[in-house]
Parts: structure tokens; sequence; C-alpha cells
């Protein structure tokens, strides 16, 4: 049975929404990671630490919260 074109327009207007709010999840995740980058990296990081070390580090600490 054939789709109707109402169905094929709903299909093609729902597959655009999808793909625009994937852009805009996208967009707003890197920047809130440039972010909190800055911040770790400005702040939180100790003597001779790398970035990376230093968010490894508070991970370890907030699970041992837990």
């Amino acid at each position: 049975m054939a789709k109707s074109k109402l169905v094929e327009a709903n299909e093609k207007i729902a597959e655009k929404v999808v793909d625009t709010y994937k852009k805009i999840e996208d967009t707003v995740v890197g920047g809130y990671t440039k972010i909190e980058d800055a911040f770790v990296d400005r702040y939180l990081t100790k003597d001779g630490e790398t970035l990376e070390e230093a968010k490894a580090r508070l991970k370890r600490e907030h699970d041992t919260l837990e």
C-alpha cells in the first residue's frame, strides 16, 4: 500500500526537526564543554597538572564521596 503524501510530508518534517535538534544539542554541549574546560584549567588544576589529569582527579574525588 502506497503512503499518502501527507504521511510522507510528516516524515520529512519529523526528520528535519530531529536533525535541527541534534545540531542545536551539539552546539550547546560543545559550548558547555569549552566553558567547563576553561574553568577547570583556571581554577581547579594543581601545580603541573594537565586539564585531563585534573578532570580525572575530580571525578575520582566525586566518586569517593558517593
